[in-house]
Formats: structure tokens, sequence, C-alpha cells
């Protein structure tokens, strides 16, 4: 019991801001803390000698949303785990990736004041020069998914072959990922993101390693592990950098989008269950390659621009960043497209790291991710850096293109 400083009135009034759990009656000279549960919530009655608590049920209950309340990724995946969504390992593993992402996102940020622009000097596996951010994020989300102890292998774009971790305490799930895509950007202060996809081990892959004799039996292990198609996935999601810091996931239940709260150092959730539109009036492919594309791919794009009975051509939006791109065709619908051509037989884009997490997105949100012929998540990989042509958004976009591809 403690005294009470104000009016019987005042303090009724202020009792609303008070969690459901923790509501106070009052009377004119002391403050009762009343029992409360989950299913319900107090009445309060006067009677003589002071006040007594009743329960009422919810729905009798006035309900009103607090402007301070924030629902965090962390709390989110912890109801995912109750529900049975995901168990304890994967919320640990998405929780390092998130982790990695913030860190990540403040190299971004500060890439010219640390001297992290421009070329390393160094070139990957796919032949392209390494950014000096991309050396550094590729190890900040190797070192963050290790630290958490339930990864067996993990697959950067940027490493020659797949990585069995040697620090799992349990757990062992896969995790392939595109730790900085678009960094061609980062000088210019463009949209960039990170690409990840999550899958669980599988000994039945067939994927053709040949007879190399500088892969151990480890490396060869890992490798068969790896190559699985997009069908496997478990979760898969992608962190764009740009004017605001997001984080886009889904567990195979909806695609869900998480905005990085600089106050709290968190990421709070923003949208729930994100449907792309099932057509839309934009469309980003690189038009330099124009020339160097077949006349199939011509057609189509030149019928685009035609502004047909209703005079409005498709408008062209094109970043160059593959999450920048994806993540406005998500919320705006439209046609993402990277294809082959003369010069790029199979296109640009990695199958593992790139095409598949970002078709098992789109497919969760009501588009389509093709090849130009097939669905991207039945694409059986035979190599771990493998390119194939993307084309990928609202289903009817998507599927028109097809048409004229058939």
């Amino acid at each position: 019991m403690v005294a009470a400083t104000t009016s019987s009135q005042l303090l009724l009034s202020n009792s609303r801001s008070l969690s459901p759990f923790q509501l106070r009656v009052f009377d004119s000279k002391t403050l009762v803390s009343c029992p409360s549960n989950r299913s319900n919530t107090i009445k309060r009655r006067h009677v003589a000698g002071g006040v007594r608590c009743m329960a009422v049920t919810a729905s009798e209950a006035e309900t009103k949303k607090s402007g301070f309340e924030i629902y965090t990724l962390t709390s989110w995946l912890l109801k995912q785990e109750l529900a049975g969504v995901i168990d304890a390992e994967l919320t640990i593993v998405i929780s390092s990736i998130s982790m990695a992402c913030k860190q990540i996102a403040s190299l971004v940020q500060r890439a010219s004041i640390s001297n992290l622009t421009g070329v390393q000097g160094a070139v990957n596996v796919q032949g392209e020069d390494q950014k000096k951010l991309d050396v550094v994020s590729n190890e900040v989300f190797s070192n963050c998914l290790r630290s958490s102890g339930r990864t067996g292998i993990i697959a950067s774009e940027e490493e020659d072959v797949p990585v069995a971790v040697e620090e799992s305490f349990s757990g062992n799930y896969i995790v392939v990922f595109d730790p900085l895509d678009g960094s061609s950007n980062i000088d210019a202060a463009v949209s960039t993101g990170s690409i990840f996809g999550i899958y669980s081990p599988n000994d039945e892959c067939l994927a053709d390693i040949g007879d190399d004799s500088t892969l151990d039996s480890t490396k060869q292990r890992c490798v068969v592990n790896v190559c699985q198609p997009g069908s496997n996935l478990l979760a898969a999601g992608y962190c764009m950098y740009s004017s605001s810091i997001i984080f886009v996931l889904t567990l195979g239940n909806g695609v869900f989008a998480f905005t990085l709260d600089p106050m709290y150092g968190e990421f709070v959730l923003t949208q729930e269950k994100i449907q792309i539109p099932k057509a839309g009036k934009i469309y980003a492919f690189n038009e330099g390659n124009y020339q160097l594309w077949d006349d199939k791919l011509k057609k189509y794009i030149d019928d685009l621009k035609d502004p047909g009975p209703s005079g409005k051509p498709y408008s062209a939006r094109y970043i160059g960043s593959l999450v920048g791109d994806f993540h406005r065709t998500l919320l705006y619908g439209g046609i993402y497209g990277y294809p082959r051509d003369k010069k790029s037989k199979n296109g640009k884009l990695r199958l593992l790291y790139e095409c598949a997490p970002m078709s098992f997105i789109v497919e969760q949100a009501g588009g389509k991710g093709s090849d130009g012929h097939q669905r991207i998540l039945d694409i059986q990989p035979v190599e771990i850096h493998q390119r194939v042509p993307l084309y990928i958004g609202s289903q009817e976009e998507v599927e028109k293109l097809e048409k004229y591809l058939a």
C-alpha cells in the first residue's frame, strides 16, 4: 500500500497508460495493486471500506495500442519459435545475420571516412575486382555466423569454395550469402545490400564436383551439401543499406520487413505479409546491353516502350543494385531482369547467392522468379558459383515475358 499524492480522479485517468498486467485501482487515500493475468483485465468496484478488484474478460475491456509500442526482430523471431515455425537454432542463426547487417550498415555509412571506398586490388573467384568493403563485409558476415555456433557450412559469393564451420555447437544449418551486393555503387553512395539464404543439410545432392584433387573430403562434402535447389530453402532475406536500413525476411510463411531504429539499435517490424502487385508499369533492365540481347527479348522491351491504346508506356527504373531494384519492385510491382547476352551466356547473377533467395522471397509475396523458361527455385545447381538469367517481379509481368521468350 502506497500513499497517493494526487486526487482519485487524476490517478484513475492516468491508469490507462499502465500495462494491463500492472493495473492499479485507487481511492482518494490509497493506491492498491490488483492481481491480473493474460486473459483478464480488472474492473474496479467501490465497496464500503475500500476498493475490490474484479476480473472481466478482454472483450469487455477497452483495448488501445500504445503509441510507444514497438515490435523488434528479436521478439518477432521468438514468437515464431513459440508457434513452432522455426527452432531455437534457426532463431540464433537469423539473429546473427541481423547483427552482421547492422555492422555492415555502419561500415557502409562510414566508408568514405574510414577509407573503405575503391578497389581492394584482389580479384574474386568470378574474376571481378573486389572492393575494399566486399572483403570487409565478407569477413563480418563469416565471423557472425561462425560465432553463432549453429551453422555447419557457410558459402559466400566472395569465397572459392564453401567452408565447414568447426565452432558449431548445435544445429548445422547451411547459410549462403552475398555479403555486399551492388558494391560498385559504394563510392557514389547508392543503395547496396546483403542477401542470404538458409538451408538444412542435404547429403543426397547430385552436384558434379568432378575429380578435382584440390578439394579435400571436407570441402567436397561442403560442395555437395550446398548445391540444393531454392525449393529447399528454409528462410531467405536481404538487408538494404539506403536512406533507411531495411531487413526483409521470409520463413516460408509470408514476407516481413523490419527497419533499423537508430534510437534503439534494433530492427523494428514495419511491414507484415507484404504482397507484390499482380502487375506493374515499371521495368528494370540494363538497356546498355540492348544490342547484345536476342531478338525475342528486344521485341519484349520494344513493346514495353510502346504507349499503346492507354497512351502510357512502362517506366524504366534501373539502379544497378539487385537489392535496391528488387525492393522497389516488391513494393510497387513490375519486373526486374538480368538476361543472358552475347557477352554473358548465362547472365551475371549467381543462382545460390542471389537468384534463389530473391525468388523465394518474391514467391512468398505472390510474385514469380524465372530464368525465362522455368521457375528459378526448381533449378538444380551443378556448381557453387553457377550463373543464370533472372526475371523477377509481379506474376503477370514475368509470365508475359516468358511468352515472348518461348
